[in-house]
């Protein structure tokens, strides 16, 4: 595939997304949970796995540091800290990763936002059930039908596409838009 190539089948999926109205609802959903639970004094957790993972934390340092301009950091967190990780994956297994820090940190009023091209990760499901459990709401970014993870996100915001860097195109493009939103909501 050309560059040129390449570029159509992004701008194609991203057509795709921009057009389906109930992808738009779900973007605009999002965006008001997440600026509500701000206003509330709560904060916003991100996990996936691999470059979802990447995405996860490239979208908390978006609020704790800066998007576009300067202003006050907002509390957000990707559940990636590497001796956590290394931690729990050696004394609990992989599948508790995200779920434990959930746990220890996840409160009522909290947004955990859920990346993954599959929605099948045991990790990001165990996490979802430990957030529903807390009235944490749970987002999930997802792709290819949202898989065992959709059925408990609150919102899901469903990339289309067929392979992971498309869906994980959406995902970033959708996050940016959604701090963009958030900042605009709450004044900044």
């Amino acid at each position: 595939m050309t560059f040129r190539d390449g570029l159509a089948e992004a701008a194609r999926v991203l057509e795709l997304f921009r057009t389906d109205e109930t992808c738009l609802k779900a973007c605009e959903e999002f965006a008001r949970i997440l600026a509500e639970s701000f206003r509330n004094g709560g904060k916003a957790m991100a996990a996936g796995n691999g470059g979802s993972m990447a995405d996860a934390l490239h979208f908390a340092e978006e609020f704790t540091g800066r998007f576009r301009n300067d202003r006050a950091p907002l509390p957000a967190m990707a559940l990636g800290e590497s001796t956590h990780l290394t931690c729990v994956s050696n004394d609990y297994g992989f599948d508790f990763v995200f779920s434990r820090l959930v746990d220890a940190f996840g409160k009522s009023g909290d947004v955990l936002v859920l990346l993954s091209t599959s929605g099948n990760s045991n990790n990001l499901v165990l996490a979802a059930e430990a957030a529903r459990e807390r009235g944490v709401k749970v987002v999930g970014f997802l792709g290819r039908g949202g898989g065992r993870l959709a059925p408990l996100c609150d919102v899901v915001v469903m990339a289309p596409g067929e392979t992971s860097d498309r869906i994980q195109e959406v995902h970033m493009t959708v996050l940016h838009l959604a701090i963009e939103a958030v900042e605009r909501e709450l004044g900044l």
